[in-house]
């Protein structure tokens, strides 16, 4: 029994490891990434001064090498592997701090800057030196060490029988909670692989702002707030030109030439011009910076308004999140804690015009507060702060002129109620993945791990028509029978109404407008020529005899002004 759980320990583990590998490979390919034994037989780490402490891999870029390495520890064949390599079959002598050290040496090795640094502990071991506490005090102050050095420290611990008492050594060995890991300590080990995997990829996830901007809410009173996306679309990434012959990625640069004389242009040299009054008006790359420039990025406070004033309709886009950011201007926490204490107590939310970076057009935010919920750990489900609400301006909103369409009865409404709330469910965001992103990284997967076939996935936004058959029982066929007329049978294809050409032909095509030179110049001296499209442009110029060497709007007006102005 205790081999079995032993073994399920070791497996979720290792599914952990490895999806902390792959998902640095999707996302972050250029982060560094190390796996260490230690309570092992052998020993394997730099000028191999730590006894117990194995490296299995150094600290580097994760790659398909790493993960191939790491799948081949999987089931008993790799228990087998791992016995023969590491010794992970017996009860070898325990030294975290000697692990820390170890760790600490791959750090330091490192000559980049690095910008976090993150140590994950996974382990089932509450007392991991029996009560020595010679060790227990070499690993404490070890770790002490790495804190100081910014080094994050987090346990990952599994369920073993009788519990697991953080309390007994770890307490003093993790880092806890802070402004940029609101998960802190967990008291309660994984006791499912799902449960572990949320907490590593929890804490593997970087915390990145947007931006750091102040929130002025009175002349000399400022808040320094930092601006999270709480909801971001993935895509899949661009693709990535190689040479051909190395197969090194390949750096493109973009030069302007001049178009009569082919020199190279400068940056200084190339001016923007737009057309005002028939006349070209060039302007300089700073004065078109300034002229976009509204003000420096920030929030500005401009009043306060009742939460019911906010509308469904007012959501065009999804919202940011601001947290205060008490490094930047001391006393912000306090000050951004009040107003949202405030703004809760009153069912009010705050207006401000909102900047993010340098020469971006402002826009209007509504601040709702959100206030924190914690749950029996107790533990952090919703962070403090405001979640800013991008408002639409008055052109944003349309009238929209409905077609008429027959109004549906009350005994209608009323079947469709009985419908809605047979087939309602509990929506959460995290259970329904893109299957077209996801399928894409399972065949990158299995194309750099030498896979035979991808790994099949679920497609979650297909309906589950059997299960909301089964719901709705006879529901459904009744709503039909009060909709629909007697046999009518709304899943049939209606009949396709296609003109039959004339001759057996195909469909006459739009005859091609030519324009004439009085046309043209009539254009030209009016300065309406730029509304004319770029097909009617490169026809004119074919039809003038007009000879141009690029094919952008602005220079076929240009070549046909040379060719025709008076």
């Amino acid at each position: 029994m205790r081999k079995k759980m032993r073994t399920r320990r070791r497996e979720r583990s290792r599914e952990c490891v490895r999806s902390v590998y792959t998902s640095k490979i999707i996302s972050n390919h250029r982060d560094l990434v190390a796996l260490v034994f230690y309570g092992v037989e052998q020993s394997k780490n730099p000028r191999n001064s730590f006894k117990h402490v194995y490296v299995y891999h150094d600290l580097d870029e994760p790659g398909a090498k790493r993960v191939q390495d790491v799948e081949a520890l999987r089931g008993d064949k790799g228990a087998r592997l791992a016995e023969e390599t590491l010794g992970c079959g017996g009860e070898a002598e325990t030294s975290l701090g000697d692990a820390l050290w170890c760790c600490s040496n791959l750090y330091s090795d490192i000559k980049l800057r690095l910008s976090h640094k993150r140590l994950m502990l996974f382990t089932c071991r509450d007392q991991p030196h029996a009560g020595d506490s010679a060790r227990d005090r070499q690993a404490r102050t070890k770790a002490g060490d790495l804190k100081e050095t910014g080094v994050v420290i987090d346990l990952m611990h599994l369920t073993r029988p009788g519990g697991f008492d953080v309390s007994l050594f770890f307490r003093d060995v993790v880092s806890h909670q802070d402004d940029e890991d609101e998960l802190g300590l967990q008291l309660e080990p994984s006791r499912k692989l799902e449960d572990l995997q949320k907490r590593v990829q929890a804490k593997e996830q970087k915390k990145r702002t947007l931006a750091r901007l102040s929130l002025c809410l009175a002349e000399g009173m400022n808040v320094a707030v930092g601006v999270y996306a709480t909801a971001v679309t993935t895509r899949k990434p661009p693709p990535v030109r190689l040479n051909r012959e190395t197969n090194e990625a390949v750096r493109s640069k973009t030069r302007t030439f001049h178009t009569q004389t082919g020199s190279l242009l400068l940056p200084s040299e190339v001016k923007k011009a737009q057309m005002y009054g028939e006349k070209q008006i060039v302007m300089e790359k700073d004065e078109v910076d300034s002229m976009k420039k509204f003000e420096d990025p920030g929030l500005h406070l401009i009043g306060f308004k009742p939460m019911d004033k906010l509308k469904l309709h007012h959501h065009i886009r999804p919202s940011v999140f601001l947290y205060p950011e008490e490094e930047q201007i001391t006393g912000s926490a306090c000050l951004f804690n009040a107003l949202l204490k405030r703004c809760s107590e009153r069912q009010v939310f705050a207006v401000c015009r909102y900047i993010p970076r340098r020469n971006h057009p402002p826009r209007f935010v509504a601040l709702v507060p959100q206030v924190e919920v914690l749950d029996q750990g107790p533990i952090q489900i919703t962070p403090p702060g405001f979640n800013a609400i991008f408002i639409p301006f008055a052109d944003d909103i349309r009238t929209l002129d409905l077609p008429p369409c027959p109004g549906a009865n009350s005994l209608q409404v009323q079947k469709m109620k009985e419908i809605v709330s047979k087939i309602r469910f509990k929506y959460k965001s995290d259970s329904f993945e893109n299957p077209v992103i996801q399928q894409h990284f399972r065949n990158l997967e299995a194309l750099a791990l030498d896979m035979m076939a991808p790994e099949n996935i679920e497609d979650f936004i297909m309906p589950k028509v059997e299960q909301m058959d089964r719901r709705l029982g006879p529901l459904a066929q009744e709503f039909r029978d009060l909709v629909y007329p007697a046999g009518y049978d709304p899943d049939s294809k209606p009949a396709s109404k296609r003109k039959p050409a004339d001759g057996g032909g195909g469909a006459d095509k739009k005859p091609k407008v030519e324009l004439q030179e009085a046309d043209l110049r009539h254009h030209i001296e009016h300065g309406t020529i730029g509304k004319l499209t770029v097909p009617v442009l490169k026809d004119a110029c074919k039809q003038f005899g007009v000879r141009t060497t690029g094919t952008k709007k602005q220079e076929l007006i240009d070549a046909l002004k040379a060719k025709l102005a008076p």
